[in-house]
Protein backbone atom coordinates (compact mmCIF):
# COMPACT_ATOMS: atom_id res chain seq x y z
CA UNK A 1 0.00 0.00 0.00
CA UNK A 2 1.35 3.43 -0.98
CA UNK A 3 0.22 6.10 1.49
CA UNK A 4 0.79 9.83 1.91
CA UNK A 5 0.29 11.27 5.40
CA UNK A 6 -0.26 15.03 5.55
CA UNK A 7 -0.58 17.33 8.53
CA UNK A 8 0.62 20.71 9.78
CA UNK A 9 3.59 21.20 12.11
CA UNK A 10 2.47 20.15 15.58
CA UNK A 11 -0.12 17.65 14.34
CA UNK A 12 1.85 14.61 15.48
CA UNK A 13 2.37 13.52 11.89
CA UNK A 14 5.81 12.00 12.47
CA UNK A 15 4.55 9.73 15.26
CA UNK A 16 1.53 8.63 13.25
CA UNK A 17 3.61 8.00 10.11
CA UNK A 18 5.85 5.63 12.06
CA UNK A 19 2.82 3.84 13.54
CA UNK A 20 1.15 3.50 10.14
CA UNK A 21 4.32 2.14 8.58
CA UNK A 22 4.55 -0.48 11.34
CA UNK A 23 0.92 -1.55 10.81
CA UNK A 24 1.43 -1.81 7.06
CA UNK A 25 4.85 -3.47 7.44
CA UNK A 26 6.45 -0.85 5.18
CA UNK A 27 8.89 2.02 5.68
CA UNK A 28 8.09 5.70 6.30
CA UNK A 29 10.22 8.59 5.11
CA UNK A 30 10.04 12.39 5.00
CA UNK A 31 11.74 14.75 2.58
CA UNK A 32 13.78 16.05 5.53
CA UNK A 33 15.03 12.52 6.20
CA UNK A 34 16.12 12.25 2.57
CA UNK A 35 17.85 15.65 2.55
CA UNK A 36 19.82 14.73 5.67
CA UNK A 37 20.74 11.28 4.35
CA UNK A 38 21.95 12.57 0.97
CA UNK A 39 23.96 15.35 2.58
CA UNK A 40 25.49 12.94 5.11
CA UNK A 41 26.55 10.65 2.23
CA UNK A 42 27.56 13.67 0.12
CA UNK A 43 25.75 12.35 -2.94
CA UNK A 44 25.29 14.31 -6.13
CA UNK A 45 21.69 15.10 -5.12
CA UNK A 46 22.83 16.01 -1.62
CA UNK A 47 25.39 18.46 -2.99
CA UNK A 48 22.76 19.92 -5.32
CA UNK A 49 20.26 20.38 -2.47
CA UNK A 50 22.92 21.93 -0.27
CA UNK A 51 23.78 24.48 -2.95
CA UNK A 52 20.22 25.83 -2.77
CA UNK A 53 19.89 25.59 1.02
CA UNK A 54 23.13 27.52 1.55
CA UNK A 55 21.66 30.37 -0.51
CA UNK A 56 18.53 30.34 1.65
CA UNK A 57 16.20 29.30 -1.17
CA UNK A 58 13.86 26.33 -1.55
CA UNK A 59 15.24 23.16 -3.05
CA UNK A 60 13.52 22.86 -6.47
CA UNK A 61 10.72 20.33 -6.80
CA UNK A 62 12.58 18.27 -9.39
CA UNK A 63 15.50 17.68 -6.99
CA UNK A 64 13.17 16.65 -4.17
CA UNK A 65 11.16 14.38 -6.49
CA UNK A 66 14.36 12.69 -7.68
CA UNK A 67 15.33 11.95 -4.06
CA UNK A 68 11.87 10.59 -3.26
CA UNK A 69 11.69 8.44 -6.38
CA UNK A 70 15.18 7.05 -5.83
CA UNK A 71 14.07 5.98 -2.33
CA UNK A 72 10.74 4.53 -3.55
CA UNK A 73 12.48 2.51 -6.26
CA UNK A 74 14.80 0.75 -3.80
CA UNK A 75 13.95 -3.00 -3.62
CA UNK A 76 13.23 -2.75 0.14
CA UNK A 77 10.27 -0.46 -0.60
CA UNK A 78 8.65 -2.54 -3.34
CA UNK A 79 5.80 -3.59 -1.02
CA UNK A 80 4.74 0.00 -0.31
CA UNK A 81 5.60 3.08 1.72
CA UNK A 82 4.35 5.95 3.86
CA UNK A 83 5.44 9.41 2.72
CA UNK A 84 5.54 11.69 5.76
CA UNK A 85 4.55 15.26 4.86
CA UNK A 86 5.40 14.98 1.17
CA UNK A 87 4.29 16.35 -1.25
CA UNK A 88 3.91 19.84 0.20
CA UNK A 89 2.90 21.70 -2.95
CA UNK A 90 0.50 20.93 -5.78
CA UNK A 91 3.41 20.95 -8.23
CA UNK A 92 5.13 18.24 -6.16
CA UNK A 93 1.89 16.21 -6.00
CA UNK A 94 1.45 16.34 -9.78
CA UNK A 95 5.12 15.47 -10.37
CA UNK A 96 4.86 12.53 -7.96
CA UNK A 97 1.75 11.22 -9.73
CA UNK A 98 3.55 11.40 -13.07
CA UNK A 99 6.60 9.63 -11.66
CA UNK A 100 4.45 6.82 -10.19
CA UNK A 101 2.10 6.50 -13.18
CA UNK A 102 3.63 3.21 -14.34
CA UNK A 103 3.87 1.59 -10.90
CA UNK A 104 0.37 1.88 -9.46
CA UNK A 105 0.46 5.39 -8.03
CA UNK A 106 -0.75 6.47 -4.57
CA UNK A 107 -3.45 4.36 -2.90
CA UNK A 108 -4.61 6.72 -0.14
CA UNK A 109 -3.85 10.17 1.30
CA UNK A 110 -4.62 10.88 4.95
CA UNK A 111 -4.78 14.42 6.31
CA UNK A 112 -4.55 15.09 10.07
CA UNK A 113 -6.75 18.15 10.65
CA UNK A 114 -5.85 20.44 13.58
CA UNK A 115 -7.09 24.01 14.17
CA UNK A 116 -4.65 26.90 14.00
CA UNK A 117 -5.44 27.72 17.66
CA UNK A 118 -4.51 24.21 18.80
CA UNK A 119 -1.34 24.21 16.70
CA UNK A 120 -0.29 27.52 18.24
CA UNK A 121 -0.85 26.10 21.73
CA UNK A 122 1.12 22.95 20.99
CA UNK A 123 4.05 24.53 19.19
CA UNK A 124 4.25 27.57 21.47
CA UNK A 125 4.61 25.30 24.51
CA UNK A 126 7.31 23.05 23.05
CA UNK A 127 10.70 23.02 24.77
CA UNK A 128 13.69 20.81 23.98
CA UNK A 129 16.64 19.43 25.93
CA UNK A 130 19.86 21.08 24.82
CA UNK A 131 21.81 17.89 25.58
CA UNK A 132 19.74 14.93 24.32
CA UNK A 133 17.13 16.78 22.19
CA UNK A 134 14.13 15.18 23.95
CA UNK A 135 11.04 17.36 23.40
CA UNK A 136 8.58 18.37 26.12
CA UNK A 137 5.42 20.46 26.04
CA UNK A 138 4.57 22.85 28.86
CA UNK A 139 0.85 22.14 28.55
CA UNK A 140 0.60 18.47 27.55
CA UNK A 141 3.86 16.80 28.63
CA UNK A 142 5.84 19.07 30.98
CA UNK A 143 9.14 18.01 32.56
CA UNK A 144 9.08 16.75 36.14
CA UNK A 145 11.44 19.54 37.24
CA UNK A 146 11.10 22.99 35.71
CA UNK A 147 13.79 23.66 33.12
CA UNK A 148 15.39 20.21 33.45
CA UNK A 149 15.21 17.15 31.18
CA UNK A 150 13.70 14.04 32.76
CA UNK A 151 16.12 11.79 30.86
CA UNK A 152 19.52 13.41 31.25
CA UNK A 153 19.03 16.48 33.46
CA UNK A 154 20.06 18.83 30.67
CA UNK A 155 18.82 22.41 30.28
CA UNK A 156 15.54 22.90 28.40
CA UNK A 157 15.12 25.70 25.89
CA UNK A 158 12.65 26.96 23.30
CA UNK A 159 13.76 26.92 19.67
CA UNK A 160 13.51 30.19 17.79
CA UNK A 161 11.03 28.65 15.33
CA UNK A 162 8.72 27.70 18.22
CA UNK A 163 8.33 31.29 19.41
CA UNK A 164 4.86 32.81 19.02
CA UNK A 165 5.45 35.12 16.05
CA UNK A 166 7.41 32.47 14.14
CA UNK A 167 4.82 29.77 14.92
CA UNK A 168 2.07 31.97 13.49
CA UNK A 169 4.04 32.44 10.26
CA UNK A 170 4.88 28.72 9.99
CA UNK A 171 1.20 27.84 10.22
CA UNK A 172 0.27 30.53 7.71
CA UNK A 173 2.86 29.31 5.19
CA UNK A 174 1.84 25.69 5.69
CA UNK A 175 -1.82 26.50 5.08
CA UNK A 176 -0.98 28.51 1.96
CA UNK A 177 1.18 25.69 0.55
CA UNK A 178 -0.94 22.76 1.59
CA UNK A 179 -4.55 23.71 0.91
CA UNK A 180 -4.08 23.28 -2.86
CA UNK A 181 -2.57 19.83 -2.21
CA UNK A 182 -5.49 18.84 0.03
CA UNK A 183 -7.92 20.03 -2.66
CA UNK A 184 -5.95 18.17 -5.35
CA UNK A 185 -6.18 14.83 -3.55
CA UNK A 186 -9.78 15.44 -2.45
CA UNK A 187 -10.80 15.95 -6.08
CA UNK A 188 -9.08 12.67 -6.99
CA UNK A 189 -11.09 10.78 -4.35
CA UNK A 190 -7.98 9.65 -2.48
CA UNK A 191 -8.22 11.96 0.55
CA UNK A 192 -9.34 10.91 4.02
CA UNK A 193 -9.40 13.50 6.84
CA UNK A 194 -9.15 12.69 10.54
CA UNK A 195 -9.51 14.82 13.66
CA UNK A 196 -6.00 15.43 14.99
CA UNK A 197 -7.18 17.00 18.26
CA UNK A 198 -8.01 13.62 19.80
CA UNK A 199 -5.56 11.67 22.00
CA UNK A 200 -2.64 10.14 20.08
CA UNK A 201 -4.07 6.61 20.26
CA UNK A 202 -7.47 7.78 18.99
CA UNK A 203 -5.86 9.58 16.05
CA UNK A 204 -4.00 6.38 15.20
CA UNK A 205 -7.20 4.35 15.25
CA UNK A 206 -9.00 6.96 13.13
CA UNK A 207 -6.20 6.81 10.57
CA UNK A 208 -6.34 3.02 10.45
CA UNK A 209 -10.09 3.09 9.89
CA UNK A 210 -9.80 5.81 7.23
CA UNK A 211 -7.18 3.77 5.36
CA UNK A 212 -8.98 0.45 5.86
CA UNK A 213 -6.10 -1.27 7.65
Amino acid sequence: MNVILMGPPGSGKGTQAANLAERLNVRAVSSGDLFRDHQRRNTELGQLARSYMERGVYVPDDVTIRMVMEWIEEPDHASGFVLDGFPRTQAQAQALDEALADTGGIDRVAFIRVSDEELTRRLGGRIICAACQRPFNLSSSPPSAEGRCDDCGGDLYQRDDDKAEVVARRIEVYNEETQPVVDYYRSSGLLAEVDGEQPVEAVGEALSQALGI
